[in-house]
């Protein structure tokens, strides 16, 4: 299958094409920042988009470029709109030029935003309450995909993946940062771990598995569906935060920074996945503290 793959060279996206050519599937990389073996595409710039669909002719298109840092929205909103629901109205418009068999979207577990323990776990029925401007731009790609399944009749499935985790992540985001503090610091000697707030919980899933779940909805959801993808279990962060400073190489402590800390943040966030479970068989296979070493690693790799 001829696959186009927004954000490519980013981290969930070298990992879907890794499992994608895994298959057989032939891959057209679409990058704002390319790297080698994609191409320079701005997903905010409609011609651009629509005239390398129309050149490259993909069979199905999935769509994870996007701004997708949450603290860095507050700052910057209209950019964060402009890239996540202007660019994905130009990935479905180019897609339907191109006569694109299926789009899957990815948006965020984030524009479902404030709830309840009794509201748990968020189903797709769930209502969306977007927090932050990144929520906010999320939720409005959603809806813009699922205007286009019911006014174009076009075949989208818009995917709503919790928070993920792995090797290649960026240090911007918590799990992430963590592991990259611990590492760094392992070849430093320091011993202090700055950190922000620790006590949300929330739904993590490996990148590895996300990636196969995309994969599987591409083959087997159903047009116009929104689906989870979580692992139906919520961890408190501080509980990633000691699980990594128990595989440092010596004793660190967690240290609170004042500038790690967002103006709004959400307690707790916990899917369920029965959903995507019933049409794709697809459950996780990586276990959290499998993950956690294996990005621990990674950051080991790169730093040295």
């Amino acid at each position: 299958m001829r696959a186009y793959v927004t954000g490519a060279s980013g981290f969930v996206g070298r990992h879907l094409c890794n499992h994608l050519e895994a298959f057989g599937d032939e891959i057209i990389r679409a990058d704002h920042h390319p790297v080698r073996g994609s191409t320079a595409i701005d997903v905010t710039d409609e011609r651009a988009v629509r005239d390398h669909m129309l050149g490259t002719e993909p069979e199905v298109v999935y769509h994870l470029a996007g701004q997708a840092d949450v603290g860095g929205s507050w700052k910057s909103p209209n950019e964060t709109f402009q890239v996540n629901l202007h660019g994905t109205l130009n990935v479905l418009a180019g897609a339907r030029a191109a006569n694109v068999r299926r789009v899957i979207s990815v948006t965020s577990a984030d524009i479902y935003g404030l709830v309840t323990p009794e509201q748990l776990p968020l189903d797709e029925q769930s209502p969306l309450r977007p927090v932050s401007p990144y929520a906010a731009s999320k939720a409005s790609a959603d809806m813009a995909c699922m205007q286009a399944f019911l006014g174009y009749q076009q075949d989208v499935i818009r995917v709503r993946a919790f928070n993920h985790l792995g090797p290649l992540q960026s240090p911007r985001f918590v799990a992430s940062a963590l592991a990259y503090r611990v590492a760094m610091n392992e070849k430093t000697g320091e011993t202090e771990v700055p950190v922000g707030d620790l006590s949300p919980r929330r739904d993590f899933t490996d990148v590895r598995d996300v990636a196969r779940a995309y994969h599987l909805l591409a083959t087997s959801g159903d047009a116009g569906e929104a689906y989870n993808i979580c692992s139906g279990v919520d961890h408190q962060v501080q509980d990633l935060a000691d699980h990594l400073l128990g595989m440092a190489k010596h004793p660190m402590t967690l240290v609170g920074d004042p500038e790690l800390m967002r103006p709004v943040d959400l307690p707790v966030l916990r899917g369920s996945y029965d959903k995507l479970h019933a049409a794709t068989g697809w459950k996780p296979e990586f276990t959290l503290p499998t993950t956690l070493s294996d990005l621990l690693a990674w950051h080991r790799s790169e730093i040295a």
